[in-house]
């Protein structure tokens, strides 16, 4: 039988299932069998093949075939942790205030959405951005981003944010004290509200309210509202993909294929930041991820560790 996953707590899921019971499952054998070897190998939105052993319980034993993910690298661990799978679109919260608008932060978010639309949704826009900030959050626009201010405080174009989740599946994520569940539960079932928290003053971040991520339907919105985070890593191994992230790339021609954008002469993205046809705080953004891939193990050496650990 098949289904899918609206809950997963500590190895145990909450299975919707195409006969529309609902099943307690766990992984049959404690492992899947996947190439890839991953954090968690399921995460809510996953379609799954599974045996029912009893009226409301049963065991996975396969995870189909993915249309869509996001996913960050988890440091310590040193594997992709996939937050949400098979939605149809990503809506990446942000904020003007408490905390502060992080365009880095932004573009970390982007490269861990693979196989879908990107949504960019600024919360608390009834406090005023440094027109830095704005320029920042208006080249989104301008890079073919969905972007949309809201306020979950006001109402201020709340009803325009749900036409664009209506027929999808939408995964909400950010940083922690974005207001990310509060847009939830303005826009789902009051029944099904969350606790809210506020700001770390010290810090200026949330402290974490979502410690899982959560399935909500209300007519014809789903979202999927995933926990807050401080950081997010870019979780691609292959840094040639990084580029997809960095649209405006694509409009420049580089002499040599495959080109990094780093060091390479004849690099037409280096030229477009001289000549300021590419935003410099982008370009750098760009620069810091590149590291971040090059300097973590490399995944032969992983795989050996593991091996030698076992």
């Amino acid at each position: 039988m098949q289904g899918q996953i609206r809950r997963a707590i500590n190895n145990l899921y909450t299975v919707y299932a195409e006969d529309r019971n609902i099943y307690s499952c766990k992984i049959k054998g404690k492992k899947l069998p996947l190439e890839e070897f991953e954090y968690n190998p399921l995460a809510v939105g996953d379609r799954v093949d599974f045996t029912p052993y009893s009226e409301n319980e049963g065991l996975i034993t396969a995870r189909l075939e993915r249309k869509s993910v996001f996913r960050r690298w988890n440091v310590k661990l040193e594997k992709n942790q996939t937050i949400a799978a098979n939605m149809d679109q990503v809506a990446i919260v942000t904020s003007a205030f408490e905390p502060p608008f992080r365009p880095r932060f932004l573009d970390r978010a982007l490269t861990c959405s693979q196989g879908c639309e990107r949504i960019i949704v600024m919360n608390k826009c009834d406090f005023y951005l440094s027109e830095l900030e704005f320029e920042r959050w208006a080249l989104y626009h301008k890079l073919g981003y969905k972007i949309i201010a809201v306020s979950a405080a006001t109402g201020e174009n709340i009803d325009e944010l749900k036409a664009l989740l209506r027929g999808k599946v939408t995964a909400f994520v950010g940083q922690s004290g974005v207001g990310k569940s509060t847009l939830v539960n303005l826009i789902c079932d009051p029944e099904k509200k969350q606790v809210t928290n506020e700001i770390s003053e010290k810090y200026q971040r949330g402290r974490h309210t979502t410690n899982h991520a959560l399935w909500f339907e209300k007519d014809d919105i789903t979202i999927i509202d995933t926990p807050g985070v401080r950081e997010m890593l870019v979780p691609l191994e292959d840094v040639k993909l990084l580029s997809d992230a960095f649209p405006e790339f694509a409009n420049f021609e580089c002499e040599f294929s495959g080109c990094t954008h780093i060091d390479e002469p004849g690099c037409g993205v280096k030229q477009g930041v001289e000549d300021e046809l590419i935003d410099l705080d982008r370009y750098e953004s760009y620069l810091h991820l590149y590291q971040s891939i090059k300097e973590r193990t490399p995944q032969w050496s992983r795989t050996k560790f593991r091996k030698n650990k076992q």
